[in-house]
């Protein structure tokens, strides 16, 4: 092979390879997702980065325990090499760890990671000095134009051997357990028996870490040698029963997990029912003693019903239009402004205050604060987990997914029902609903299709954008309900698919 340069357009490179950027970083096929496309990703995001701000003062790696991770990390490293930039081997801990790492040393800092989708895709998540990347910046990177060393590939686009990654610096992980034991006080969580379902998540020492050095009795549950996809937005049935088996066969307070990259909470209260996330976001704000919430359209609408946020902010989904909000407030005078998803990733725009102690922003998912910030006010107020939640407006949100569903074919569906004048949208849905929900009452096409019917119940019809498929949130005043709905929604559904 020569060892000439070639020039890449990285909108061209994106549109040739299938790995595009989601609702949060890029994901992708793990074979679309070679060394010479993830080599050029990290390429372009270091050029941007430079261009913008200057040249960064290093990168900080990071990455999960997806099989595909450990080949991904070493193809940004190399790049991040080549760029003359000084690379930190995080090792394997959380996405918002190596965020907070870098926004702390003022370095750039790329999480390899899928989050909560199966092992056959992978994905890569971006952070300037600043933090998470917002639509802006990944508009900037697919903008560039970056030259990919023909020698350092071969005829598969696969590195060489020796582009190995340099020694694991376990700094990021130790700055990210000090965060909650130096802001929460001793004994946070003392009394509290909680079972920690590992299975494959990446937080799943450090976060028994974190509950022991706080005062609770942290014991590990389901670790697994192979990857598992927990999703927090759509629980598997059989998470459902073994946090119904665990809870009274270890006598626990509560159980607790994360997804993939431990970016995402979950919380099961102590008879083994996992917790919503939007819900889960609420108490977490409430907790935080925050004033101003911003959360995307798809979450709970207990938020405002509850009354207890001096404002609550709208987006569309995904954390870059959550942190963007979160500007915004911190801008309007916020004295305490987060944000979360339904996901229930949290994310902090402004300092939490606390007893003397100060909690730094972190505008990018976590799972933890969530986890510690339940745990503790649950213990504080000497109720159990479930008792949090009596003290919200009955609203209860389901959802759910038709996995391979076409992104174009979920698009089409739905501006088939938002093409016309209001009035026959309306029809249009009454029609394609087939009256299961009764008259329409308002629409909202903010991100997807939010349909409140005169009942008062909703459904939320989305295309994820990190995969073929469509997703199916419910909203009613009762959880059977909102099963109900999403499960007949599900049916409608499966017949657009089938035509």
């Amino acid at each position: 092979m020569s060892g000439e340069s070639q020039s890449v357009e990285m909108a061209q490179l994106m549109r040739d390879s299938g790995v595009g950027f989601g609702t949060s970083g890029t994901r992708g096929q793990v074979a679309a997702m070679t060394d010479r496309v993830c080599y050029a990703y990290a390429a372009a995001f270091l050029q941007y980065v430079t261009a913008r701000w200057g040249q960064p003062r290093g990168l900080a790696l990071g990455g999960d325990l997806r099989p595909s991770t450990p080949r991904i990390m070493s193809a940004v490293a190399a790049a991040a090499r080549d760029a003359g930039c000084r690379v930190i081997n995080c090792g394997f801990l959380p996405s918002p760890a190596v965020a907070f790492y870098g926004t702390q040393q003022g370095m750039a800092s790329v999480m390899v990671t899928g989050s909560h989708i199966p092992d056959d895709r992978n994905g890569i998540k971006f952070n300037t000095a600043l933090g998470e990347i917002l639509k802006e910046d990944e508009q900037g990177m697919r903008a560039q134009r970056v030259a990919l060393p023909a020698n350092r590939f071969d005829a598969d686009d696969c590195l060489a051997k020796s582009d190995t990654l340099p020694p694991i610096d376990r700094s990021a992980a130790r700055a990210y357990r000090a965060r909650y034991l130096d802001f929460f006080p001793d004994g946070w969580l003392r009394g509290l028996r909680v079972g920690v379902y590992q299975h494959s998540s990446v937080a799943r020492d450090l976060l028994g870490e974190i509950l022991r050095g706080l005062g609770a009795e942290a014991i590990p549950l389901g670790r697994s040698d192979r990857f598992i996809p927990v999703d927090t937005e759509a629980v598997r049935a059989e998470d459902m029963e073994l946090a119904r088996q665990w809870t009274p066969i270890h006598r626990l307070d509560a159980l607790v997990s994360t997804d993939g990259d431990a970016d995402r909470p979950l919380v099961a209260d102590e008879q083994g029912r996992w917790l919503r996330g939007d819900v889960a976001g609420i108490l977490c704000a409430r907790s935080l003693g925050a004033d101003r919430v911003v959360t995307p359209v798809s979450s709970n609408s207990a938020v405002e019903k509850c009354g207890w946020f001096l404002s609550v902010r709208r987006t569309r989904i995904g954390s870059p239009y959550v942190i963007e909000g979160m500007a915004e407030e911190v801008a309007g005078g916020g004295r305490c402004v987060v944000g979360y998803e339904a996901n229930g990733g949290f994310l902090t725009a402004s300092p939490v205050k606390a007893d003397g102690r100060t909690l730094s922003p972190l505008p990018t998912r976590d799972a933890v604060i969530v986890v510690l910030a339940l745990l503790g006010d649950a213990r504080a107020r000497r109720v159990p987990v479930s008792a949090l939640l009596d003290q919200l407006p009955p609203r209860f949100t389901a959802s759910d997914r038709l996995k391979e569903f076409p992104t174009e074919l979920s698009r089409s569906r739905i501006q088939d029902l938002c093409s016309q004048d209001p009035a026959n949208n309306k029809r249009a849905v009454e029609s394609a609903f087939g009256g299961l929900f009764g008259p329409v009452d308002d629409m909202d096409t903010t991100d997807g299709l939010r349909i409140t019917f005169q009942s008062g119940e909703i459904v939320h019809l989305r295309p994820s954008g990190n995969a073929p498929e469509l997703r199916c949130y419910a909203e009613a005043d009762s959880d059977v309900r909102a099963r109900e709905i999403t499960h007949a929604c599900l049916g409608i559904l499966e017949r657009w698919r089938q035509g």
